[in-house]
């Protein structure tokens, strides 16, 4: 595949009338800059166990860039994921809104793709920001976090009323 359509967006990324006011696609200069900035987090990944990098840059609505990487611990589920690493490193300095997030590992053949508690993490804060998934070339595909986790769960669905009531059996 040549690196042109290696780069071919995937999805559009972008809904129409969701985000906030002036939203519009990521230019790409700065889509290039937080690939690079995702290349560079991966390179303070602590995975002595996996030796798995990875390393992820969160872009803010105001151009504000939040990396991470992946931490990991001798009891294993206490890892941190590479995106989880960089969106709680944003929340805890006030940001909730994100435009896009580029993720970065090793992988030569294929483009890093989240782990499922990363989606469900990203779905928290919006189904509609940009995502890129890379290659160590800084190749990429885009999509969206509803494209990664289609039919998905969010703080919206904890408001609707229980459609249905629970009978209580008595035996």
């Amino acid at each position: 595949m040549s690196a042109q359509l290696q780069r071919k967006a995937v999805g559009d990324g972008v809904h129409p009338g969701q985000g906030p006011p002036g939203s519009s696609e990521t230019p790409q200069e700065v889509v290039d800059q937080l690939i690079r900035r995702s290349l560079e987090a991966k390179t303070h990944a602590y995975c002595p166990y996996s030796k798995f990098r990875v390393g992820a840059a969160l872009l803010t609505h105001d151009d504000k860039v939040f990396s991470g990487c992946n931490v990991e611990n001798a009891c294993y589920n206490l890892g941190v994921c590479a995106e989880r690493n960089a969106i709680a490193k944003a929340v805890s300095e006030g940001y909730r809104s994100f435009r896009a997030i580029a993720i970065a590992s090793d992988l030569n053949d294929q483009f890093i793709s989240p782990c499922g508690g990363c989606r469900q993490f990203m779905r928290e804060f919006g189904p509609s920001w940009e995502v890129y998934l890379t290659k160590p070339d800084g190749s990429h595909v885009k999509m969206d976090v509803s494209r990664l986790l289609p039919v998905s769960f969010g703080p919206e669905d904890l408001s609707m009323t229980n459609s249905f009531n629970m009978q209580h059996n008595e035996n």
